[in-house]
């Protein structure tokens, strides 16, 4: 049977590169996102079964892998992708702004990772795979919720990684540190290579579910040639 990867929070940049990669593999590809709609060109070229689901809502992401299950098979790769980001004064942060950054960029990861251990567990194998960024080890000033839900990710990963590594199931997490290449975001002043391209992302992403289990990564950091850290 065919490997299955499910992409939760998709869209169009990052999430969209991550199921052509993956269907170039031959993987079985779903696609979860709050709105489908968007997801009918990448689902066209990838023959993706797309899935409405509310990635901070335990019933909705309950019915997202009974779905997939159902339709496919239980995922043998599972990817976190959804975010949420305000800025501001922190003295001026709304706390209804905060809760919405925290249940997105942690919470749901919580939610998902769980789900998604749970069926590899009685498959004895797998990849979970979270989409981390800057934010996830460094706390700019004017984002404190960002960092706030990025650190949180961080850590849920790193306790998940030694929990369930011993177990065959792989943990990742990704630092995404840097803007990456889109339609209206195609260079960073004019730098070849200044931004990171998705579909180098995707390819690293590949190459860490491909990693033999004696030498897995829990963490791989990414960034452009130039970015300074």
């Amino acid at each position: 049977m065919a490997e299955t990867a499910l992409i939760v929070g998709a869209g169009l940049g990052l999430s969209a590169s991550l199921a052509r990669c993956f269907a170039n593999e031959g993987i079985a590809i779903a696609l979860a996102a709050r709105n489908t709609s968007k997801l009918k060109n990448i689902a066209d070229d990838t023959g993706a079964f797309c899935y409405s689901c509310d990635a901070t809502d335990p019933t909705s992401v309950k019915d997202l892998f009974l779905q997939v299950a159902n339709d496919l098979d239980i995922p043998d790769v599972v990817v976190y992708n959804p975010s949420y980001r305000i800025r501001g004064a922190f003295i001026d942060l709304k706390p209804e702004d905060v809760s919405q950054t925290l249940t997105t960029n942690a919470f749901g990861a919580f939610l998902v990772g769980q789900e998604a251990a749970r069926g590899m567990l009685k498959k004895g194998q797998g990849n979970i795979q979270f989409t981390g960024a800057s934010a996830s080890t460094k706390g700019y000033a004017e984002s404190a919720p960002f960092a706030m839900g990025k650190f949180a990710l961080r850590g849920l990963a790193q306790s998940m990684a030694r929990e369930l590594h011993p177990k065959n199931i792989h943990i990742s997490h990704f630092v995404v540190d840097g803007g990456i290449k889109s339609k209206t975001h195609a260079s960073e002043e004019g730098i070849p290579d200044g931004l990171l391209d998705p579909n180098a992302i995707a390819q690293t992403y590949l190459e860490v579910t491909r990693q033999h289990r004696s030498a897995w990564a829990w963490e791989i950091e990414l960034r452009p040639w130039v970015e300074v850290f």
